[in-house]
C-alpha cells in the first residue's frame, strides 16, 4: 500500500528486501546498477575508464535509500522511492529522515548542475543557495502544435544524456553549458534563463535508448 504496487511487485519487492546486503562481493557500482530512463541517456556501459574515473570525482546520485552515492560505490538492488510516505511518527517521510545529511555531502562552494528530478532535488534545494544551482530543461517540438512542449520520458533520457555530455566533455565552464547539442537537441535561447538554460529538439533523437524498455521486450 506504501509503495502502490501490484501484489506480484510487492512480493518479489518483499523477497528483495529481505535478501538486501551490504558484503561486497553482492554488490555492484552504483553507475552501472540503474535502468531508469535517465541512467539510459548516460549510457554509462559506453564511458571511457578515464570518463567513468572522472564521473566517480564529479557526479553524484542522489537515493532513497543510501541517500548520496558516488558511481563507483557498491549498491544492492532496493525499491524506495525518495517520494514515499512512512508508517514512523518520527520518520514520516524520507525528507524527514535525511534532512540536510544529503546536502552536507555537496561541495560548499561553486555551481551545481541539477539533472534530477523534483522530488529528489528538494533534498538540495533547501539547503543550498539557490544562485549556485543551474537546472537545464529539454523539450520536444510537438508535431500537433509546432511548438516545444515537456515530453517526460525525452526529458529524463536528455538529462541522462546531458549527464554524459558534462562527463566527456569535462566542461568546467559553466557558461560553456549551451554548447550541449546530443540526440538532437540545441540551445534556446529565448527561452533560457541564466539558472534554466532550456534545449529543444525537433525530432528526439534518443528513441531506443530506454533500457527499462529494451529489458521489457525481451
Amino acid at each position: 500500500k506504501t509503495m502502490k504496487i501490484s501484489p506480484a511487485l510487492a512480493k518479489k519487492t518483499h523477497d528483495l528486501i529481505a535478501d538486501w546486503t551490504t558484503e561486497p562481493k553482492r554488490q555492484s557500482l552504483a553507475i552501472d546498477s540503474f535502468i531508469g530512463d535517465i541512467y539510459s541517456g548516460l549510457r554509462a556501459d559506453k564511458l571511457s575508464p578515464a570518463d567513468r574515473d572522472y564521473a566517480d570525482r564529479t557526479l553524484r546520485i542522489l537515493s532513497g535509500l543510501y541517500g548520496i552515492i558516488r558511481p563507483y560505490d557498491g549498491i544492492y538492488p532496493y525499491r524506495l522511492e525518495m517520494e514515499y510516505k512512512l508508517p514512523d511518527p518520527e520518520f514520516s517521510n524520507l525528507y524527514k529522515y535525511w534532512g540536510k545529511a544529503i546536502a552536507d555531502c555537496i561541495p560548499e562552494k561553486g555551481p551545481i548542475v541539477n539533472l534530477a528530478s523534483e522530488e529528489y532535488t528538494q533534498t538540495i534545494t533547501p539547503f543550498v543557495d539557490a544562485s549556485r544551482i543551474i537546472s537545464p530543461k529539454f523539450l520536444t517540438v510537438s508535431p500537433k502544435t509546432g511548438e516545444p512542449a515537456f515530453v517526460v520520458v525525452h526529458a529524463k533520457i536528455a538529462r541522462g544524456a546531458f549527464a554524459r555530455w558534462l562527463i566527456t566533455s569535462r566542461t568546467e565552464d559553466f557558461k560553456a553549458l549551451t554548447q550541449f547539442h546530443d540526440l538532437g537537441y540545441r540551445f534556446h535561447q529565448k527561452l533560457s534563463t541564466p539558472d534554466c538554460p532550456v534545449f529543444v529538439c525537433d525530432t528526439f533523437g534518443g528513441k531506443g535508448l530506454s533500457m527499462k524498455r529494451k529489458l521489457r521486450e525481451k
